[in-house]
């Protein structure tokens, strides 16, 4: 993204530059897990993975956090999708209910997020995580501070 002057984009604007270049080689959390942008809309993401080996905790499933960061990424890409230009954000709280564990293997994990709430100071979003079949594997809550745009 470095060669992309970001500056001036609104949100969904810079997310959209962050999907057409899913391919290139810049170091993020989303090349890190290989998660993909599969849907993206003003207040709603999509995003999948697919598992590998190097996710797997000591007791042979795949780790808790794998979903957890899926989920993070997804609600708070959705809230990024319904800011202006030069507005911030970060999470302040994630609260993530675990239904079922992966297995090993390459299975797919699409973890999708929508804003419920934006506000000048605070917003918040859902999300949840599906498996291949479509089975609930996890569901979350975010609360992210809202920052204006810098004066200059």
């Amino acid at each position: 993204m470095s060669t992309v002057d970001l500056a001036g984009m609104s949100g969904i604007e810079v997310l959209r530059q962050f999907q057409a270049r899913q391919d290139v080689d810049t170091p993020s959390i989303a090349r890190l897990l290989g998660m993909s942008f599969d849907e993206l809309e003003e207040g709603r993401v999509v995003m999948s993975l697919r598992t590998k080996p190097d996710f797997l905790n000591p007791i042979g499933v795949v780790h808790g956090g794998i979903a957890a960061t899926l989920l993070d990424s997804v609600m708070g890409c959705a809230v990024h999708s319904a800011l202006a230009a030069g507005v911030g954000y970060t999470t302040l709280e994630l609260k993530v209910n675990y239904i079922r564990a992966v297995g090993v293997g390459d299975k797919l994990l699409v973890g999708t997020g929508n804003v419920l709430h934006l506000g000048r100071r605070t917003a918040t979003a859902e999300g949840k995580v599906v498996d291949e079949r479509g089975a609930l594997v996890a569901h979350a809550t975010t609360t992210c501070m809202v920052f204006p745009p810098a004066r200059g």
